[in-house]
């Protein structure tokens, strides 16, 4: 491109929004040179829909199943933040059986979102065989998501003071076939990937993000744990019983594309580690709290975070005594660490940004709101 407009040779290129490895519709904007990336700018908002607009226009009930449809991967994630956020306003709390059954959902959420993740990364990057074994165990998950409430997707498990339905007979014995079923697999997929040279060649050094610059992006989760800081909501700020859990926090050392792969297969066990605990436990008693059928919370207002599987998922709601929220405000994980892209991918190649996008595990429903 030598001659181009004031002799530079720099290449503006659009990647995406239909681009494959853009996870959605996620445009970048790549600015380089030869394949060596200068910068990069992300341009969102082709999936808006304006779900904390439709907030303040439905009762607080009503509202509830829109928010599985922002990280539609994890949507029981979404679904547990707004019930907290509520219940906080209304100075109510879930009873013990419901938080109890409220871990272990949430839970094989995290491990079918980094399931999804590792599959479409790994195919990001070339290789094949990851999706189809990754999709194969993650349909378990979506089995007893479905047995439960009859959603496999955007699945609309609780409800503001408990829960939506009592367990089907058979759950604590399906959850742990699941848990049992899901470690050697994971041994599995690290069997392929971890050691594998082509691998750790495409990912090691890649895309450095260290924890200094995750604060000043704002970044959270897996990315911030990669980084070497073992922040975790689940254990900073215990929500749902998580204190009563034993389970550790996985970390990196150099906050880059393979350190960020390794902590979410150690998530994964993690996850698995917490879900024996919470079914082996859960008491009984009733599912829903005390919590009157129409609901008007006391003017205030409440922010609550919650660990999702892509980082600190916040809900802050405005009440102003009516029966429809003032205002609602979600912070969500993709949206704020994907801010983090154009750091880590400048001086990359171009095929180091495709994992790099991967890496954020980002989803474009939750991004665009």
């Amino acid at each position: 491109m030598a001659g181009t407009f004031l002799d530079s040779t720099e290449l503006v290129l659009n990647m995406g929004p239909q681009h494959p490895s853009t996870h959605g519709v996620l445009r970048v904007i790549v600015k380089l040179d030869g394949e060596r990336v200068l910068g990069t700018e992300s341009v969102i908002g082709y999936l808006h829909r304006g779900v904390e607009k439709i907030a303040e226009n439905r009762t607080y009930t009503m509202f509830a199943p829109y928010v599985d449809r922002m990280d539609y991967v994890a949507a029981i994630s979404n679904g547990l933040g707004y019930c907290l956020a509520v219940e906080k306003l209304l100075n109510a709390e879930a009873t013990p059986r419901a938080q109890a059954v409220r871990v272990v959902l949430t839970e094989l959420n995290r491990i079918a979102s980094h399931l999804l993740w590792l599959g479409t990364h790994a195919l990001d990057i070339g290789a094949i065989t990851p999706l189809f074994y990754c999709m194969r165990e993650r349909e378990y998950a979506l089995n007893i998501f479905e047995k439960y409430c009859g959603a496999r997707l955007t699945t609309h498990a609780f409800r503001i003071g408990g829960l939506q339905y009592e367990t089907y007979e058979g759950f604590e014995q399906e959850t742990n076939d699941f848990c049992d079923m899901m470690l050697p697999k994971i041994d599995e997929y690290e069997e392929l990937l971890t050691g594998n040279r082509i691998w750790r060649e495409r990912m090691i050094g890649v895309g450095i993000l260290n924890i200094e610059d995750c604060k000043a992006y704002g970044v959270t989760g897996p990315m911030l744990r990669a980084a070497g800081c073992a922040w975790d909501i689940r254990k900073a700020l215990p929500y749902s019983g998580y204190e009563k859990y034993e389970f550790d926090i996985p970390t990196g050392e150099n906050g880059d594309t393979y350190d960020r792969y390794m902590v979410r297969m150690q998530e994964m066990r993690q996850s698995v580690r917490i879900v024996r605990q919470a079914v082996a436990d859960i008491p009984t008693g009733p599912i829903m709290a005390k919590v009157p059928k129409v609901l008007k919370p006391p003017v205030g207002e409440a922010y609550v975070s919650i660990e999702a599987p892509k980082g600190e998922l916040g809900y802050y709601i405005v009440s102003d005594g009516s029966t429809q929220p003032y205002r609602c405000r979600v912070r969500p994980p993709s949206f704020v660490n994907l801010q983090s892209l154009d750091k880590m991918a400048r001086g990359s190649l171009v095929a180091d940004l495709v994992a790099i996008i991967g890496t954020i595990d980002i989803v474009l429903g939750e991004v665009d709101r």
